[in-house]
């Protein structure tokens, strides 16, 4: 092996072990959406907003992430480096759903809240529609998640 791809690899060896730690710190909250139970990681900090989702190749049909914002405006996602499809429901301060967008992986389209939004939740795609939930659902739970900081 030469010697720049042996330093190659060490240098993303090393861009990879604070991937994998930050997505094992985020503290998680049991949210339920009507009968669903729903077991989310949450990105309440800045880097973990950043990361999200991002690197996974595969996530248990109950699992999702909820991003908590320091405060109410208008959120907006991507999905660069995200490797399932996956759907974002905006909430509210109170957790009721403001719009749900679907999304493609590994794309930097911009899917944005419909109003000012305290939170979003990223799903599996379509799980929010296979369910019937859209403007008005309330995600129970949401009082429990940790505060933006």
């Amino acid at each position: 092996m030469s010697k720049k791809l042996v330093m190659l690899l060490s240098a993303l060896s090393a861009l990879a072990v604070p991937l994998t730690a930050a997505a094992q710190s985020m503290p998680a909250v049991e949210l339920s959406a009507g009968m669903y139970r729903i077991e989310a990681e949450v990105a309440a900090t800045e880097p973990s907003r950043e990361l999200g989702l991002m690197h996974r190749k595969t996530m248990a049909p109950q699992r999702g992430m909820l991003f908590v914002f320091d405060a109410p405006g208008r959120q907006c996602m991507w999905m660069r480096n995200t490797l399932l499809p996956l759907a974002v429901a905006f909430l509210d301060e109170r957790g009721r759903i403001i719009n749900v967008e679907e999304m493609q992986p590994q794309t930097d389209d911009n899917h944005c809240a419909a109003k000012p939004a305290k939170y979003a939740l990223e799903m599996n795609a379509a799980w929010f529609k296979a369910r019937g939930f859209g403007a008005g659902t309330p995600i129970e739970g949401i009082e429990k998640a940790p505060r933006a900081h």
